[in-house]
């Protein structure tokens, strides 16, 4: 890089020796505007007109004049003059080259048509003004130009060389510097990728910085030849005009860059003391009344999207192109959008935070929602999702929630523990204490069934062929309720078979003569046959 800068001193240094030559050591003071040009300097120009700067009017002017002076078949003698009621109008041909107002003849102290006339006589003067060929100043100019390119050339060889040199140290540096780069467990780049992307993108600046240093020579090289000096102020006019565009935007731009920098530092503070009081809330270790740990999180995620909320809308207006028709446009669609296709989504947003603060569950607790029965896995302000029994993962909107009951079994599992209840349907020929007995006696004879309390039985209907019979027992073991209620079954039949007591349910007819016992084989006694049908007759 080093030769690259030697390099533009060197080019500088060989302009600065020509602008000495030309103008043999006499220092000027260059006047203030901007001067217009056919063939040499003719006068400055410090006003615009109409919408046009006056840097902008000057090179107007400029351009209609050296399309004049290229064209052998005009003569300075077609310049005529047009006064209108603001202003006079210097023409060629219908063309007019430029137009004096009011203010040109301020800047001046003189009246309009004595303005308009000392340009007039100027711009004749200068255009029927014979330019006299410097052959000195041109041989000067051809040795400066191959001095340049002699230069450039010879920079060029170590130009390569040093870009050589920094593709093996590069490759030198894999697997030292140049690591994976891995998210977690996933390996997101080798190292010998990253070490090929590296190579490719200073390959890429090698090529950037080469153009950009061939796009500087080359107007430096026309401006060299006055018949190529044209081309040089326009590629000079690509560069300096977006550049200084660029930093008038910028300048205009800083203020509101600044804001915005202080609106973003103080937002990210305070949401750093925002998630230390979350983190210290949701560990215990700060207590604040009627606030339970478990709402620290979603409060902290409600507070962070607010918060974001607000700092956008406030630092919107701030953008580049935040007060523009278009941007305002393109938002105010997205934000429809959002408004007619995510209803159902603001919808579960708004339930999942009422599900929040009502706390009819956490994270893995045992619950019943709807028909729904399992652990809770995830809670997200979106859905829920409960993991069965039968392994099976059920995903919930958060809306549905608010539309149907929870049971939540484990906050219901207290020193007690959990209820858990069956129903069985005996006729009224088996004494009901009998079958209180015969089911507190399988409700004990359950593993995982308290002991104590005891199992008691509640006769919750007399219905019309049956008596139904509620067996009530108590359990901690809130995870195995299926195979407790499985077990309590079985204990329930084998316990009514050995008695010899039918469970006949939902109804049966009384007449029992010549049917086979419902009770199992292996239940009844061994000499047992079914008995005969018995008619009497009058």
């Amino acid at each position: 890089m080093k030769i690259v800068f030697s390099f533009l001193i060197l080019i500088l240094s060989f302009q600065g020796l020509r602008a000495q030559a030309e103008t043999d050591s006499v220092t000027q003071v260059k006047p203030a505007g901007f001067p217009v040009i056919a063939n040499d300097t003719l006068f400055y120009l410090q006003q615009g007109i109409g919408p046009y700067s006056a840097e902008e009017r000057v090179n107007q002017i400029n351009r209609k004049l050296a399309d004049f002076i290229s064209n052998e078949n005009q003569t300075a003698d077609s310049l005529k003059v047009f006064k209108n009621n603001t202003s006079q109008d210097i023409m060629i041909h219908g063309t007019i080259i430029m137009s004096v107002t009011d203010k040109d003849a301020d800047q001046l102290g003189l009246n309009l048509n004595r303005t308009t006339n000392y340009y007039f006589e100027l711009l004749k003067e200068g255009l029927t003004k014979e330019v006299v060929f410097n052959w000195k100043g041109l041989i000067i100019n051809i040795l400066i130009a191959l001095l340049i390119l002699g230069a450039f050339l010879y920079g060029l060889k170590y130009y390569n060389r040093f870009f050589r040199a920094i593709y093996i140290k590069i490759h030198a540096q894999e697997g030292k510097r140049i690591k994976n780069i891995a998210v977690k467990n996933y390996q997101l780049l080798k190292s010998d990728v990253l070490t090929s992307i590296i190579i490719y993108a200073a390959k890429g600046l090698r090529i950037v910085v080469l153009v950009l240093v061939i796009y500087l020579l080359l107007p430096i090289l026309f401006s060299l030849f006055p018949w190529t000096q044209g081309i040089a102020n326009t590629l000079f006019q690509l560069i300096l005009t977006p550049l200084k565009k660029l930093a008038v935007g910028l300048l205009g731009y800083m203020p509101n860059l600044l804001t915005i920098i202080v609106i973003v530092a103080v937002t990210w503070y305070f949401m750093k003391l925002i998630k230390f009081f979350r983190v210290e809330i949701e560990n215990e270790r700060l207590v604040v009344p009627g606030f339970f740990p478990d709402w620290a999180k979603p409060t902290y995620n409600i507070l962070k999207g607010i918060i974001l909320a607000l700092v956008l809308i406030g630092i919107f207006p701030l953008l580049p192109m935040g007060e523009s028709d278009s941007f305002k446009g393109v938002s105010a669609f997205f934000g429809l959008l959002i408004a007619l296709g995510g209803a159902s989504a603001i919808s579960n947003v708004i339930a999942g935070v009422v599900v929040t603060y009502m706390r009819s569950f956490k994270i893995g607790d045992r619950v019943k929602i709807g028909d729904v029965v399992g652990d809770v896995k995830e809670k997200s302000l979106l859905n829920t999702r409960i993991k069965t029994i039968k392994n099976e993962i059920i995903t919930i909107p958060n809306s549905n929630l608010l539309t149907s009951h929870t049971i939540n079994y484990t906050t219901a599992n207290d020193e007690d523990g959990l209820i858990l209840h069956t129903t069985v349907t005996i006729g009224y020929d088996v004494p009901w204490r009998q079958v209180h007995k015969l089911l507190i006696d399988a409700g004990l004879k359950t593993d995982l069934i308290k002991k104590l309390p005891k199992p008691y039985v509640y006769q919750t209907s007399l219905d019309d062929f049956y008596v139904s019979y509620q067996l009530n027992v108590r359990t901690r073991d809130i995870d195995k309720m299926s195979r407790i209620y499985s077990d309590l079954h079985q204990n329930i039949q084998d316990g009514f078979n050995a008695a010899g007591v039918e469970i006949m349910s939902p109804h049966y007819r009384a007449q029992r003569d010549g049917n086979q016992s419902t009770i199992p084989q292996e239940n009844l006694p061994e000499d047992y046959v079914a008995p005969w049908f018995r008619i009497k007759k009058e």
